[in-house]
């Protein structure tokens, strides 16, 4: 089976742990980006790089709400990396007992 085609800017964006925390905070729904940054160890500016790798690779949008940036999950592009990660599926049925050998 081939590789599945995909963007690789996906697989970049969701290699980073504060990103995937970012995309599982998202969620439940739109979070406004101060609320968003407060909830990370880190300055707002280094919140907003993430967020911008993240726009970059459509996994989240920008909308503004009044006075506040709201952002939202946009999913679709995670698809790809379920499909490349499912193309796998056959494997750990056998690589399963093998843990630790």
């Amino acid at each position: 089976m081939g590789r599945v085609r995909a963007n690789i800017d996906v697989f970049h964006a969701v290699a980073d742990p504060t990103r995937r925390a970012i995309l599982d905070r998202l969620q439940a729904g739109g979070v406004a980006v101060a609320k968003l940054a407060a909830g990370f160890a880190m300055s707002r500016p280094a919140v907003s790089k993430h967020l911008r790798v993240l726009r970059d690779a459509r996994l989240v949008r920008k909308d503004k709400e009044g006075r506040e940036r709201v952002y939202r999950l946009t999913p679709g592009p995670l698809r790809d990396v379920s499909q490349w990660v499912e193309s796998y599926e056959g494997f750990w049925p056998a690589t399963r007992d093998h843990r630790g050998a």
